[in-house]
């Protein structure tokens, strides 16, 4: 397995495995696939990473800015999804370190998501690898006209910002 930078070559790969999020109505309020650039514009340069094992993309994770504010610099959201056929069997987990360390690398002091209370799996992978839950957003976006909730979870850097 290696990890590979996102970009436009790869980003159909990208594409189909969020698109299997989106089905799920628990990983994303999105219900239509950005193109390459929307996608790029929403994302930092760096912390846009897919895991691959030969030529099939296990999964993927990205970074995102929170804020233009200046002092919001060290802040990103990161956002990971993996392929249903690799879930279960610590992908989430090598993406979501892997994330962690280039964030770190790039001067972020804190993570945060956002995750739908159904999202148990993820929920649990980012507590596993040291997020914890500061609160949640009630009803705070409609997903096929039903309101959904959002757990608020950060991970605070040991290394960076202290």
């Amino acid at each position: 397995m290696k990890f590979e930078h996102i970009n436009e070559d790869n980003f159909n790969l990208v594409l189909e495995i969020y698109n299997a999020g989106i089905t799920t109505e628990k990983a994303t309020f999105e219900t239509e696939m950005p193109n390459f650039v929307k996608w790029d514009n929403a994302h930092l340069t760096f912390g846009r990473i897919a895991l691959f094992d030969n030529k099939i993309m296990l999964g993927w994770g990205a970074l995102s800015k929170v804020s233009n504010r200046s002092v919001y610099i060290g802040v990103a959201e990161n956002s990971l999804y993996v392929s249903p056929s690799y879930q279960g069997v610590g992908i989430g987990s090598k993406i979501l370190k892997k994330l962690i360390e280039i964030s770190e690398t790039n001067g972020i002091w804190t993570l945060q998501c956002g995750i739908m209370p159904e999202n148990s799996a993820s929920i649990h992978l980012h507590k596993k690898c040291g997020f914890r839950e500061i609160g949640y957003r009630e009803k705070i976006g409609k997903l096929n006209g039903v309101w959904k909730d959002n757990i608020i979870m950060e991970r605070r850097s040991k290394k960076i910002g202290i």
